[in-house]
């Protein structure tokens, strides 16, 4: 097979990480065997729910929400693999545990071939890494490391524990994942950030990762009320950014330039060299460009 043969161990590690994020109770027992810091219900819920939802397709799709055209993605390579897609295909504990049962299946099957086994048709066990590659560089690293950032960054203990131990995970293996091109989401990616739509497309276009180049959190964005003076209406995130511009647009495009360029430096950073992580930096300073323009204008005009 192609990459390295993972252990069992290193599998159940994936499944325990990937647990965390399914439901406040599988994160209590994973959080546990992972040694991490007691992790509660309304943490759960902040972060995975009203933050941060663990689904690909709310950062590599084209909608920036559940469902579209980036489920429909992951949804397809289930097919291609011959799986029957599960209700969320796109959830990462979903993915996590595909990903880690895919390497298992590989190990399993070179085990049987080097023991002269006939378990299974010739090059299974290649074809099972392969598999497991794509997976990897198509529908986790694509997302996660963006993703797991914008977790840490919401200050709960146990759940900035787990990211800083799954981005561990994940870019070990990213050391021993042979790559590929540049995902097939950041290649057919829409149109970046325009400082000159309409504020709700404006608004829209921002909060949508694959879009704008940053991630966009309810608890930012309350955040960047205080930071620009103006006042945060309690709503969708969409709705809640659009008002913000609307009160006071100098100072909130300002603040907006700011986090584009931490999130530009933080994606360079994260993987030097690293077509995605490249593909996502170039991204977000091609909105902090943007939205800086904007501000001077729109400073320009209340002068």
């Amino acid at each position: 097979m192609t990459g390295s043969e993972p252990d069992r161990a290193g599998g159940e590690l994936l499944r325990a990480l990937g647990a965390i994020a399914d439901s406040p109770a599988d994160a209590r027992t994973a959080g546990r065997a992972l040694g991490l810091p007691e992790i509660s219900a309304a943490e759960h819920t902040e972060v995975f729910v009203l933050n941060c939802p663990p689904h690909a397709s709310v950062y590599l799709g084209p909608e920036g929400g559940l469902g579209g055209e980036g489920t429909d993605r992951v949804a397809g390579f289930w097919r291609v693999i011959g799986l029957v897609p599960p209700r969320e295909p796109d959830h990462l504990t979903t993915l996590l545990s595909l990903y880690a049962a895919l390497g298992e299946a590989a190990s399993d099957a070179a085990g049987d071939t080097a023991a002269g086994a006939a378990a299974g048709p010739p090059g299974l066990a290649d074809r099972l890494g392969r598999a497991r590659e794509v997976l990897f560089n198509e529908h986790l690293w694509p997302w996660l490391p963006g993703y797991l950032d914008a977790v840490a960054e919401l200050g709960s203990p146990g759940l900035a524990a787990w990211a800083a131990l799954t981005t561990r995970a994940l870019v070990a293996e990213r050391a021993v994942t042979k790559a590929g091109p540049l995902p097939l989401a950041l290649r057919a990616a829409p149109e970046p950030v325009s400082a000159d739509a309409p504020l709700a497309d404006l608004a829209a276009a921002l909060t949508t990762p694959i879009r704008s180049g940053l991630i966009v959190t309810r608890q930012r964005l309350r955040d960047g009320a205080g930071a620009a003076g103006t006042g945060y209406r309690i709503g969708e995130r969409r709705f809640a950014l659009r008002s913000m511009l609307e009160q006071d647009p100098g100072p909130t495009l300002g603040w907006l330039a700011g986090q584009a360029l931490d999130w530009s430096r933080r994606h360079a950073e994260r993987a030097p060299g690293d077509p995605a992580g490249t593909w996502w930096s170039e991204r977000a300073a091609h909105t902090a460009r943007m939205l800086l323009a904007a501000a001077e204008r729109a400073s320009a005009a209340v002068g």
